[in-house]
């Protein structure tokens, strides 16, 4: 058996049934501790993610919106075109409801690495905040050790996941529909990430709080032109979600439990909920107390699976050609060509190469920052130019074998990330009683004075 084939096989265990179980099942256990707070607040968390009054006072380097965007940057990228496809083509529509299941209870879980996130955090030597797995394990578990392995684990797969994955796609989209040499977008792409995570967090926020939502608007008004434009197809569309979720028809031999798996499966990958991964970024935002941010955190989760995704899923159900031999990316492209023509194309072109590239930036922080705990700060200039120059010959070099390992270690993320959460879940329920009567002595000072 080839190195490859074991990588594979492998990578095939980790992510297997008893992880993406113990993923939904954390989030489930958490949802019932929290009394389903991320569906009685949502409409709060967006209203605090997106008013233009931040918290400037508080302790941490950027905005609430800044820390959303950040990590909207790293979640919003291949999953939500080609992850999304994959999940429809081998586990059929009914994967898209399967979807959503896990995006409800996975704001939960990331409702809950937030404010770990923010509770245990700390200031680093150069006065920037560094939170996240890593430092609520030892600091809150008292398990060092697996704060160590976390770290580990993250710093290896944001050369994977986080970037040779992501800049090998854009490279590919980009040659085939604009016929630009693999190595040229290489080099635009490793400029340009260098010149933005070489600022630090309080640069990558900037640009990312610009970046994102423009893409995923743009991304969001093609996908909804889509729907409006053959809206006799949406209703049927829906129905067959619905429907498949639960009978798996559309699967060859009607298997149920395949379609639970894919859409479980992408719905993780696409807003890694319980990996661990974003509240690294959580744990740099200014905020009052833990559960502030964590509410805004978990919105990542509602925009990316249930809004972002939806889009794709829903519109690839419409078109009805994932019941041939086109998958991946490809499905998604030729999905929309077959509604706009050539520009619907380009518009997955496009996605994939903006969605891709601000995948890149928001790994690069979570990667320096596990990089930095399991040594020190002064190395962190070493870890972003070896980033950067894994941007270039992630664009030009194809790399399976690295790419295979970096995913396992991506999957490896979450098992000590969860002991961690489930470990403090006392903690997040205490943090949530504080959040709630903050917000009702809010209401009522907001009631007295009017």
């Amino acid at each position: 058996m080839s190195i490859q084939e074991w990588i594979d096989r492998i990578s095939g265990w980790v992510w297997g049934p008893p992880l993406l179980i113990l993923l939904v099942g954390t989030g489930l256990y958490l949802t019932i501790r929290i009394g389903f707070l991320q569906i009685r607040l949502l409409p709060y968390s967006l209203k605090l993610a997106f008013t233009k009054k931040q918290d400037k006072t508080s302790d941490g380097d950027i905005s609430h919106f800044q820390a959303l965007m950040t990590a909207l940057a790293a979640t919003v990228g291949t999953g939500n075109i080609a992850g999304v496809a994959t999940a429809v083509f081998t586990g059929g529509p009914g994967a898209v409801f399967w979807m959503w299941i896990t995006a409800l209870v996975g704001m939960a879980t990331k409702y809950a690495e937030a404010v770990l996130a923010v509770k245990y955090r700390v200031t680093d030597e150069n006065g920037e905040m560094s939170g996240g797995p890593m430092y609520y394990l030892e600091r809150g578990l008292g398990q060092k050790w697996l704060g160590v392995m976390f770290a580990l684990f993250g710093a290896i797969a944001a050369f994977g996941i986080g970037n040779l994955v992501q800049s090998n796609s854009v490279a590919e989209v980009v040659e085939t529909t604009f016929s630009v040499p693999t190595w040229v977008t290489g080099l635009v792409l490793a400029i340009f990430t260098a010149l933005v995570i070489l600022g630090g967090i309080k640069s990558i926020g900037k640009v990312t709080a610009f970046f994102v939502p423009v893409m995923a608007f743009f991304y969001l008004i093609a996908g909804l032109i889509v729907m409006i434009m053959n809206v006799d197809l949406l209703p049927g569309a829906i129905a067959l979600i619905f429907t498949d979720a639960f009978t798996g028809e559309a699967v060859a031999g009607g298997a149920l439990g395949t379609v639970i798996r894919w859409g479980v499966a992408r719905g993780v990958f696409s807003n890694e909920a319980g990996l661990g991964s974003a509240p690294i970024a959580a744990a740099a935002a200014k905020t009052d107390m833990p559960a502030r941010q964590a509410l805004v955190s978990m919105t990542q989760v509602f925009i990316d699976t249930i809004i972002i995704c939806s889009i794709t899923g829903i519109t690839l159900v419409m078109g009805d050609l994932y019941t041939g031999d086109v998958t991946g990316a490809a499905l998604t492209s030729i999905t929309f060509e077959k509604f706009l023509g050539t520009t619907g194309a380009y518009i997955i072109a496009l996605g994939l190469l903006f969605f891709a590239s601000s995948t890149i930036i928001g790994w690069s922080y979570y990667g320096e920052k596990c990089f930095s705990y399991l040594f020190n700060n002064q190395t962190i200039i070493i870890y972003r130019i070896l980033f950067v120059v894994a941007v270039f010959f992630g664009a030009i070099l194809q790399l399976k074998v690295v790419w295979g390992i970096a995913d396992i270690m991506n999957g490896l993320m979450a098992f000590p990330n969860l002991v961690g959460l489930l470990g403090l879940s006392g903690v997040v329920v205490l943090e949530t009683k504080n959040v709630l009567n903050a917000i009702k002595q809010e209401k009522q000072e907001k009631t007295l004075s009017v």
